[in-house]
């Protein structure tokens, strides 16, 4: 079986942490979630159901440092500004989050000046994820405004890059903006996106959501806009002054499902602007994602 997304993952590595990675099981590579370094740990591979050790040799500071030179292809400054918001985009859409020691100016984290972990995200372009799952989410003849919702680690983001790649492409393509403020979605590489995005989408990559946004409104002219995790006032407004400009909406939210989220004081906010006409609640049974689709009638939500 193939491990492409785990080799890739590996090859960011410094080679004396490869070998010992490579010694996992097959099956746990072709499972792996994310690669863990922890100075003065042993390296660790997130599976689904928890971590395994990946290595018994504890990580130095320097393994972390050949992490981030491989990532940014030995130019860390040219990374400094995606390096501030604790995270880099690798070649290939892995996204490498980092922490440590914080450099605060002004009230605003500017860099880093020691790291203490890495955690390399392994990208999957699941291209089931929304079979089944699209179609539901269309009235006479109109895609109407979803949001996406589960807890972490549940697959909030793979579901999403599928819907957009799927409204994206085919006989009777939409125009998908993405803003894509993390850079994993598309997982935007020297200006081309790395994962499956469809071909009819343009991402806003980088950006704060709420700028992307309004950005992404005036200059692109998109049928659907999509973002990923909601967590701000300023991102219901944009979403809300786009909604008014008769965009359809597609983002994702951390919770349950409509009710869990209407417990919490932004996204009862978020609800209260009914600009969503569809949810979506993503579970995990068995190993398996399953997908709940919600309607809403009025104030009321009610599953499909």
């Amino acid at each position: 079986m193939e491990c492409k997304g785990f080799d890739g993952a590996v090859m960011l590595l410094p080679a004396g942490l490869r070998q010992t990675m490579y010694s996992l099981l097959t099956s746990d590579r072709r499972r792996a979630e994310e690669i863990r370094l922890r100075v003065g740990r042993c390296p660790a591979v997130v599976l689904p159901e928890g971590e395994i050790a990946g290595g018994s040799n504890p990580v130095t500071v320097a393994d972390l440092a050949g992490v981030l030179d491989l990532a940014t292809g030995a130019s860390v400054h040219a990374a400094r500004r995606s390096m501030a918001e604790g995270y880099v985009t690798a070649k290939g859409g892995y996204r490498v989050g980092i922490c440590g020691t914080a450099v605060v100016q002004a009230g605003e984290v500017t860099g880093f000046r020691s790291l203490s972990s890495v955690s390399i995200r392994i990208p999957r372009q699941i291209s089931v994820a929304g079979a089944g799952v699209l179609e539901r989410l269309w009235e006479d003849g109109r895609f109407m405004s979803t949001i996406l919702i589960a807890p972490p680690g549940c697959g909030k983001t793979t579901l999403l890059r599928d819907l957009i790649r799927r409204m994206a492409s085919g006989s009777d393509p939409l125009r998908v903006a993405l803003a894509d403020e993390r850079s994993e979605v598309a997982a935007v590489y020297e200006g081309r996106a790395q994962m499956d995005v469809g071909e009819k989408t343009d991402v806003m990559d980088g950006c704060p959501k709420a700028q992307a946004c309004m950005l992404l409104l005036r200059a692109m002219n998109p049928q659907v806009i999509a973002m990923d995790e909601i967590t701000a006032p300023a991102d219901i407004d944009a979403i809300t002054a786009a909604a008014n400009c008769g965009v359809a909406l597609l983002a994702t939210a951390h919770g349950n499902d409509p009710e869990d989220l209407s417990r919490r004081a932004l996204y009862r906010r978020l609800l209260e602007t009914e600009v969503f006409h569809r949810a979506v609640g993503i579970t995990v049974s068995g190993g398996s994602r399953v997908y709940r689709v919600f309607r809403r009638e009025g104030h009321v939500w009610s599953e499909q």
